[in-house]
């Protein structure tokens, strides 16, 4: 049986354990610009996905991202057992270290509003001093009853 609220609350501890780790404990250097933004576990408490993404330094800087994977990758055994250490569980979960999409899906939608913005603009920019193509009321009026009838 699956206890969903289980594995939550441990994939929760394990982010903080994680997160904590690698600001206090393990002194890589590459290292310093990684933040754990989610983690999951598994139903059967045996496989934990720690996902993390890597800050620049700078606006221009692009991060180091495969500096960041090789020095998960290292410091793997040492934060399971720190994981292991600190929840007290049977099986200290495997951890496996995923770089976090939502970054940059968050950045081309930006990008792709920017650039509807500049469309509505450029519509807009146009409109100003436009007539309409046919009539400027379109719609057909009413018919008036005539006493003819």
């Amino acid at each position: 049986m699956v206890d969903h609220a289980r594995a939550s609350r441990l994939a929760k501890r394990i982010a903080h354990i994680v997160a904590s780790a690698l600001e206090h404990e393990v002194k890589d250097p590459r290292l310093a610009m990684v933040t754990i933004t989610d983690t999951r576990v598994t139903g059967d408490l045996h496989d934990a996905t720690v996902f993390y993404t890597v800050l620049g330094e700078s606006v221009d800087a692009e991060p180091d991202t495969a500096g960041a994977a090789a020095a998960l990758a290292s410091a793997n055994g040492v934060l399971r057992s720190m994981v292991g250490q600190q929840t007290g569980v049977r099986f200290t979960p495997t951890l496996t270290f995923v770089p976090d999409a939502v970054p940059d899906d968050a950045r081309r939608m930006d990008e792709v509003l920017a650039r509807a913005r500049d469309a509505d603009a450029e519509v807009a920019r146009l409109a100003v001093g436009a007539s309409p193509a046919g009539d400027p009321d379109p719609y057909r009026a009413p018919r008036e009853d005539s006493d003819e009838d």
